[in-house]
């Protein structure tokens, strides 16, 4: 007697479709469309996880650089002053300050101007 799928083949069929819940008219009911969706929406969301960071990071770097425009740096002066400082803070973390605590942004602003006075590579 030859093996056959049966039940693991209802199985595999039912998380499939549990998967495409949501999705419009065949995309939701038809066994072919059903796994081509999938298919598609998995790349997508694959891609556009690593977007997001990239979105995230030009977001942190455009505020970073409204704030320390107001404060009389453009954001590449920032960032390297920071390094000479030995301040080891994150454009996430620093932006969120810039947006959330402007005082202890100040405070960082200043170290970091401190620093590039020090190294003469601004002027006063």
């Amino acid at each position: 007697m030859r093996a056959m799928k049966g039940s693991a083949r209802t199985r595999a069929n039912k998380r499939l479709r549990k998967r495409a819940k949501g999705y419009v008219g065949g995309r939701r009911k038809l066994l072919r469309t059903i796994k081509e969706t999938l298919l598609r929406a998995g790349d997508f969301a694959f891609r556009d996880r690593r977007a997001k960071k990239r979105e995230f990071r030009k977001l942190w770097i455009i505020r970073l650089n409204a704030a320390c425009r107001e404060r009389g740096l453009r954001y590449s002066q920032f960032i390297y002053g920071m390094g000479m400082a030995k301040i080891e803070l994150d454009r996430k973390s620093l932006s969120e300050i810039a947006v959330c605590d402007p005082a202890a942004f100040d405070a960082v602003f200043a170290l970091v101007k401190d620093a590039l006075i020090s190294a003469k590579k601004i002027e006063a």
